[in-house]
């Protein structure tokens, strides 16, 4: 019976025991044209500053379309470092303030931008501060008409808005759009959401600047208006465009004067 012959042992040329480095992995990978990416997922090149939230009313008063809300439509996808987004806000005493909020709640945005139209002003204004009081002329689009009725039973008086309001009126002028800051938001829908809005944000700890733009009737609107004013809307969008990047460009507003006598 054959014996096999025992082979000499190969030397061993492994390191000595001990931790075990990784091996080396390349830092580019390939990309794979066939991937598919969710929609929540892509992140869209140069925006890095957080998200702006603007909002506009549908059409009210037997109107049959809302400049606040056209405007929100020509804006770009980005305005600086921040990514646009924009909401349809109904006209309604309550809901109105339901819907941004819960969109406040799903974007988390770093401003918060409000706007309203009020026809037969002549400019557009920046608002200073909101007061908490529903006290409507007309209707809402709900049928609902309150009348001293407060926004916020445990809210304070009223809130200054927390955007750079002259920083903002400043630019939107040097953008051509006649701007002035307003002390005013009225006791309708449009101060029931700015109030309604800066309290939220309040009471429940977000971290977010915001106010609200009020913008005079459209063109188009005073076509059968004897003697109202009325704005484009490319001169109206261009201004909130302005008055956008002016408050993510300014953490603290310009101290110039933009008071009133009357």
């Amino acid at each position: 019976m054959l014996r096999r012959r025992k082979k000499n042992p190969k030397p061993d040329h492994r390191p000595a025991r001990g931790p075990v480095a990784a091996p080396a992995v390349s830092a580019r990978r390939r990309a794979r044209t066939d991937a598919v990416v969710p929609p929540e997922l892509v992140i869209r090149p140069g925006v890095g500053g957080g998200v702006v939230l603007v909002t506009g009313f549908e059409p009210f008063g037997g109107e049959t379309s809302n400049p606040s809300w056209e405007i929100c439509r020509m804006l770009p996808g980005t305005i600086g470092p921040m990514r646009v987004e924009t909401l349809r806000v109904p006209c309604e005493f309550g809901r109105a303030i339901d819907v941004v909020a819960a969109a406040i709640e799903r974007h988390r945005p770093a401003l918060v931008v409000c706007i309203g139209q009020a026809g037969g002003r002549a400019h557009m204004s920046v608002e200073r501060v909101a007061i908490n009081v529903d006290d409507a002329r007309a209707p809402d689009n709900a049928g609902a008409q309150p009348i001293d009725d407060p926004i916020a039973g445990d809210g304070p008086p009223a809130y200054f808005a927390t955007l750079p309001i002259k920083a903002m009126t400043a630019a939107m002028r040097r953008a051509g759009a006649p701007t002035e800051v307003s002390n005013s938001a009225g006791t309708y829908v449009c101060n029931h959401l700015m109030y309604g809005v800066l309290h939220f944000i309040a009471a429940g700890g977000f971290d977010a600047r915001a106010g609200f733009i009020h913008v005079p009737y459209a063109e188009a609107q005073v076509v059968d208006k004897a003697g109202v004013a009325g704005m484009s809307l490319a001169t109206m969008a261009r201004g909130v465009e302005a008055g956008i990047a002016a408050a993510t460009a300014h953490a603290r507003d310009i101290a110039v004067s933009e008071g009133a006598i009357a």
